[in-house]
């Protein structure tokens, strides 16, 4: 028979479907077994629509009639929800199916449900199980505890360089960097998240599109928003395609003072709960030494450019921030390497 870690992984699996598309809700994914039986899956495909678990009391409906899912083991990839919001409490849908037993990964850190579904199910009669796969769900959630935490969305700083730290070629040597593999995982990046942060130089200078132009990626979810900081929105292009293509009123300019006010508001009013920075070296930097920055995702280009541009530019960081959970892939020609500032 399979172990409960295993299950769980097939929930996991659910939940990174959702990725970059429930915001401001959590992507959760649950599957339903029975005698060692998937009975059916689901995961949450965005706010307004049913959560995780009854996605997957659905399936098994589906699959196996009205009374399926009766006996079943619930494996769900964080705690079920216990109030009623724009969706009905999930712990009302799992009594009422007849779950025997719920198996959650982690405990919901939104202080309207953390903790209280244990108590709900065992008082229904329902074996409660936690803290299966813990590390690996928390991590698809970090966004989402992020904003529960502090108010602020999780901020991925992503830059292209060469080996010798530039970030742009010499005059006449074309736009690109980096290979069409690194681009594409660019692409996948971004339908990761809500937001794209970037500035009025950037605008200005590279007429950047910032959105998903892969059809599949976008499928399930809109493009995100785009955040121009500048303090002089008088001198942006018309032409921009941040301000004159189809996804123009998915813009929003910004001052560059009170940033992290900014990025409240965006939690608040546009419901984001990740964001991610396309942007030079000065207002990366500027972000990275104010504290702001969550994750990096660095794609480095086999070339040695030289010039005036860094991926970094100002006074540096006291202290260096050091990395954790670090991987490296190959894409092509490049190398790719991300981690998790440590704090």
């Amino acid at each position: 028979m399979k172990s409960d870690a295993e299950w769980m992984e097939l929930a996991l699996a659910e939940a990174r479907k959702g990725i970059g598309r429930t915001a401001p809700n959590p992507p959760v994914g649950s599957v339903i077994v029975k005698d060692d039986v998937l009975l059916g899956s689901g995961y949450h495909h965005a706010a307004g629509r049913p959560h995780a678990e009854r996605e997957a009391l659905a399936d098994v409906f589906i699959r196996h009639g009205n009374a399926g899912a009766r006996g079943a083991t619930a494996y769900v990839t964080l705690e079920p929800c216990s109030t009623h919001g724009r969706t009905p409490p999930c712990t009302d849908g799992l009594i009422e199916a007849g779950i025997s037993r719920v198996v959650y990964a982690t405990v919901d850190r939104n202080p309207s449900h953390a903790g209280r579904a244990d108590s709900i199910l065992r008082d229904a009669g329902i074996e409660i199980a936690s803290g299966i796969l813990k590390e690996k769900a928390d991590r698809i959630l970090l966004p989402f505890f992020k904003v529960k935490e502090t108010g602020l969305p999780w901020i991925i700083w992503k830059t292209a360089m060469s080996l010798d730290g530039r970030i742009t070629r010499p005059p006449g040597e074309g736009q690109w960097l980096t290979g069409p593999d690194a681009r594409l995982d660019v692409q996948k990046l971004r339908s990761t998240v809500d937001a794209i942060l970037t500035t009025g130089e950037t605008v200005r200078r590279d007429h950047p599109a910032l959105t998903i132009r892969v059809p599949e990626l976008l499928e399930g979810r809109t493009q995100p928003w785009r955040v121009i900081f500048t303090d002089h929105p008088s001198s942006l292009p018309v032409d921009a395609p941040l301000l004159s293509d189809e996804w123009r009123h998915r813009t929003l300019i910004r001052p560059r003072s009170g940033i992290a006010e900014s990025l409240r508001a965006l939690v608040r009013d546009q419901g984001v709960l990740s964001v991610m920075i396309e942007a030079g070296g000065v207002f990366s930097a500027a972000m990275i030494g104010e504290g702001l920055i969550d994750e990096a995702v660095i794609y480095y280009a086999p070339m040695l450019c030289g010039g005036p541009s860094p991926g970094l530019a100002g006074a540096g960081l006291e202290p260096s921030l050091k990395m954790k959970d670090v991987s490296f892939r190959q894409l092509g020609g490049d190398i790719r390497i991300s981690g998790l500032v440590d704090r």
